[in-house]
């Protein structure tokens, strides 16, 4: 007898949640939450999927959640909403995504019943060469050395994106979306445990910059939990936006000040300048969608490799009967764990921005080539190597060699679900936590470059993912919207750098294979694999699965793994959403 959703979870529960030692939030709760998200932001720490019957935001801040509340209530569609959380996450949660940065939005319409991605990724500017994060004798840079300072700014995105979206499908007023965050962040919010945490980790590289420094370590002391942080430059820039619409960002005023931060900073100033800004272009880009289990399962294309390295994922595993094993055996996690490697494996030899190179998009779904892969993965040990396949091409054999970058794990994700059944899924980020480090105008700015290869080529072998002028770097980022019959049942997505696509797929495979409710699902202690290594999640019963896994002929690596996954799901009876409890978001509906 098949147990409904909600039965199979409560049977999991105990298991997958026992030993686990994720951290309760102790924010204090600001008198600028309406009394339903305080009670809601109170009650996170019970574990338990939210419902609701109308609309649903989940996003990595609670006021983020409020913001978003407000203009829904108001009677925004979802669209609006993200704009407003996006503002406001900005301010909040300024480490990992802000005005500085950029984003990928997947849509679903519900009028058109389309799906659409625009893609805000961040470019390179006109002057980047291939040897950018190169020193004078051509080796790579430490990673450090490149990200901190103007080297490593790319012309930010997310602005243009927050625009673009409005002007196709927002139902509000532009101007009415910046209530929020304008007086939060002049009146000021109460600084969250984690950020404070997190400053007092970046503390050292944010000094480098004075009005960094200024901005979040006044008197050279990083902001402590439970005061106030007032940012008055930044709700300045968003009366400029708000009154001005994008142009002063990109031709204006605050252009010409995100060029001179970025000159200016004289230990390791970078190229961009006020025409990079200028030419900066949303791209419309066809969504990636693959068919897993029934489901329909769609994200965002290169320059993002999430939807394609998701779907090789699920590919591979699609006939290895995930459904009837248990989530957390060994066996299990052999056939995810290598199934993931030969995901990434492909990632880092074919996936890059295809407006500048071929990536065999269709090749790499192929079913015939993935049941091909999956062959490999019959066997009773981990694999002891994993290569790169040959896809089918269009354009014959793809002679490449293998990425050489590093991505390390911030960013935010949020989705959202309104009245009228629109559905959002959006990841955003500035990459590196606090991004390069420079700040200007209440808001800092990306090291999305650092997401490129350090290096162009390998063995006389030129790397798909190298610098290049008006290129946009790879991205992990896969926010996702399921459909089944062409409806969306679930919006999806996460944070974690590189690690985002297992966090997302091992998420789907709970939801989709053994019936975990959105909370269960996002809540799973991770055990993820990329690169041979497992890593498991440090104080969870994760870390039990290490001598299974060794055993099986994995290295295994017990680690913090601070995911962000945010999702709501849409079912016959209204929305369910969870939140990730590694962060201090919530889920809320009404």
């Amino acid at each position: 007898m098949m147990l409904s959703r909600r039965s199979f979870t409560a049977c999991f529960t105990a298991f997958l949640l026992a030993g686990s030692h994720i951290p309760a939030l102790s924010e204090q709760i600001s008198d600028q939450f309406s009394p339903e998200i305080t009670i809601a932001r109170q009650a996170k720490d019970n574990q338990k999927s939210v419902f609701s019957k109308n609309w649903m935001i989940s996003a990595a801040n609670p006021h983020a959640v409020e913001a978003g509340a407000r203009i829904l209530r108001g009677g925004g569609n979802a669209i609006d909403a993200a704009i407003a959380v996006q503002l406001t996450l900005g301010l909040v949660e300024p480490q990992s995504s802000g005005l500085g940065g950029g984003a990928f939005l997947v849509y679903y319409d519900a009028k058109s019943g389309e799906v659409t991605t625009l893609d805000g990724r961040e470019t390179a500017p006109a002057a980047a060469t291939p040897e950018l994060f190169q020193d004078e004798n051509g080796n790579p840079l430490k990673f450090f050395d490149a990200v901190v300072g103007g080297r490593s700014v790319g012309t930010p995105g997310t602005p243009a994106l927050l625009w673009d979206m409005s002007q196709r499908w927002g139902q509000r007023n532009w101007r009415s979306l910046f209530e929020y965050s304008i007086n939060l962040a002049s009146t000021g919010f109460t600084v969250s445990p984690r950020l404070a945490a997190l400053l007092e980790r970046a503390k050292d590289t944010l000094s480098k910059q004075k009005y960094a420094s200024d901005l979040f370590l006044p008197d050279g002391v990083p902001l402590k939990a439970g005061t106030k942080f007032i940012n008055n430059d930044y709700a300045k820039t968003l009366l400029i936006l708000r009154d001005e619409g994008i142009t002063p960002f990109y031709q204006g005023a605050l252009a010409e000040s995100i060029v001179a931060t970025v000159s200016g900073f004289s230990s390791n100033p970078g190229l961009l300048d006020t025409d990079d800004l200028k030419s900066y272009q949303v791209v419309q880009r066809k969504s990636v969608c693959f068919t897993y289990k029934g489901y329909d399962v769609c994200g965002m294309g290169p320059p993002s490799s999430g939807a394609l390295t998701v779907a090789q994922t699920l590919g591979v595993l699609a006939d290895k009967g995930l459904d009837q094993r248990k989530p957390r055996a060994a066996e299990t996690l052999r056939l995810i764990g290598d199934a993931s490697r030969l995901g990434f494996a492909d990632r880092g030899r074919y996936i890059a921005d295809s407006d500048f190179v071929s990536v065999p998009i269709k090749g790499l779904l192929d079913p015939s080539y993935l049941k091909g892969r999956a062959k490999l993965l019959n066997t009773n040990n981990a694999l002891m190597e994993v290569n790169p396949g040959q896809p089918p091409s269009d354009h014959g054999f793809l002679e490449r060699a293998d990425d050489q970058s590093l991505e390390l794990p911030s960013t935010s994700h949020f989705s959202i679900v309104d009245e009228a059944g629109n559905v959002v899924s959006m990841t955003t980020t500035i990459e590196n936590g606090f991004g390069s480090r420079l700040a200007t105008d209440g808001f800092l700015l990306n090291n999305e470059l650092t997401d490129f290869s350090f290096l162009a080529e390998k063995d006389g072998k030129l790397i798909a993912n190298r610098v290049e002028p008006g290129k946009r770097p790879r991205s992990s980022m896969a926010p996702t919207i399921v459909l089944k019959d062409g409806k969306p049942v679930l919006a999806i997505g996460s944070p974690g750098g590189s690690r985002i696509i297992p966090y997302v797929a091992n998420a789907l495979i709970a939801w989709i294979d053994w019936k975990m409710g959105v909370q269960e699902a996002v809540s799973l202690p991770h055990a993820v694999n990329r690169f041979g290594t497992y890593d498991l999640e440090q104080g969870t019963t994760a870390e039990t699965l290490a001598p299974a896994l060794e055993q099986l002929g994995y290295k295994t690596s017990v680690r913090s793994l601070n995911s962000g996954l945010h999702a709501i799901a849409i079912t016959p009876d209204g929305l369910e959403g969870g939140a990730d409890p590694r962060r201090e978001g919530i889920a809320y509906g009404e």
